[in-house]
């Protein structure tokens, strides 16, 4: 997909419209964690070092098209002067003659704020005459919130057509990343995908068996594709009326030449609670009273050996209860193998999604995958195969 980055810009004494994610949390007034300020900083610093005048565009929370105080962006501004080391101003709407106002007092390495652009419905009904009123104050548009690029909202896809455009440094590193693990991935390419319910992932399933060579199913997904071969699952997390959906990404599987690793044998207990009296038994095996909390040993090797077998991994969901122990040995083993063959350099991997990023961390193996994505839904539809919004603007 072509899209302009930075690198592609004169950003010299230009107002630079920069949509930005920095929904972070914030208690008492201050930010408690900075992290996604912390990844849209190199493009702030990009555009201040290049004679550009930053003027960030973001939503904070879901107040509807209404002023909510709670909501203000303005709590953000020591965490951003912080990060980017340059003063930052705020100005209390994002469009009218206070936002005009606070853009043209802006001078060279300062960074101005708008307020949160969600307090006005339009911005999420993508309508045209508000994308023109922000689009009046800028020359031109860095969109650098790859979280947001599904959504078609005026600061994510209609100003993108009214000014000349480009990816951030993180949106440019997502899309890189992306594009390397799906787009034109080095194979064999291998899939790990988690998580509760098939239901809720049945576009990425379907995806990801044509494009893949090994699919790996864990979680209680994993239970409902066991119950789909006719396994019985005793009290496991399943959707038995999802078996014949199950059945039919099976069928397409085979047909694509793609392999899927289903659980050959799992850790089962009684109850759902940390350090639960388990055992390990075949898959076919799970007695009637109990469930199923993680995959057992021998799976585990099987992954581990097509983790060593490949050389691209995208994973989305932990492979059991990963929350507690001792149900988090698949999910660790699992991670901690793919970190070392991506440290090593024969591995290309990329992962995302909520419930991945936190057994990655918890498993100390986030650092040394190549790229962690922290998009959540905007991960997600990519890996469907879905056209993001926000992407396609930048490319038109």
């Amino acid at each position: 997909m072509a899209w302009k980055t930075l690198d592609d810009m004169d950003l010299a004494g230009k107002r630079v419209l920069t949509r930005v994610d920095i929904n972070v949390p914030v208690e008492d007034g201050k930010v408690t964690d900075d992290t996604r300020i912390q990844r849209i900083s190199p493009t702030v610093q990009n555009i201040l070092a290049s004679g550009g005048r930053p003027v960030l565009l973001a939503h904070f929370g879901r107040p509807k098209g209404q002023v909510v105080p709670e909501m203000s962006l303005k709590p953000l501004v020591p965490a951003l002067e912080a990060a980017f080391g340059a003063k930052v101003r705020f100005a209390a709407d994002c469009i009218g003659a206070e936002a005009q106002a606070a853009v043209g007092a802006l001078v060279e390495g300062e960074v101005l704020l708008l307020e949160n652009t969600r307090f006005h419905a339009a911005e999420t009904e993508n309508d045209p005459d508000f994308a023109a009123e922000i689009a009046k104050l800028g020359d031109i548009y860095c969109n650098d919130a790859f979280s947001a690029a599904h959504r078609a909202h005026a600061t994510t896809e209609g100003i993108a057509r009214l000014l000349p455009s480009c990816a951030g440094r993180l949106m440019q590193a997502e899309l890189s990343a992306l594009e390397a693990a799906l787009s034109k991935p080095e194979r064999p390419v291998m899939a790990v995908v988690g998580g509760a319910k098939v239901s809720t992932k049945l576009d990425l399933l379907g995806n990801l068996v044509s494009k893949v060579d090994t699919l790996v199913i864990g979680g209680g997904m994993a239970n409902t594709f066991l119950a789909a071969q006719g396994i019985d699952v005793g009290k496991s997390l399943a959707e038995h009326e999802m078996t014949g959906t199950a059945s039919d990404i099976l069928a397409k599987a085979k047909e694509a030449g793609c392999t899927i690793l289903l659980p050959a044998d799992v850790v089962v207990a009684r109850e759902f609670a940390a350090g639960a009296p388990n055992e390990t038994v075949a898959a076919d095996a799970c007695p009637a009273d109990a469930m199923i909390l993680d995959a057992g040993p021998d799976s585990v090797a099987a992954i581990t050996q097509a983790i060593a077998d490949s050389k691209t991994l995208i994973w989305n969901g932990p492979l059991g209860a990963f929350e507690i122990e001792p149900f988090d040995k698949a999910t660790n083993a699992a991670a901690k193998a793919a970190a070392e063959a991506s440290k090593a350099g024969t591995l290309v991997s990329v992962a995302g999604g909520g419930d991945t990023v936190a057994a990655l961390n918890k498993a100390d193996a986030a650092k040394d995958f190549t790229y962690i994505s922290t998009a959540g839904g905007a991960f997600l539809e990519w890996m469907e195969g879905k056209e993001l919004p926000g992407v396609a603007a930048l490319s038109a």
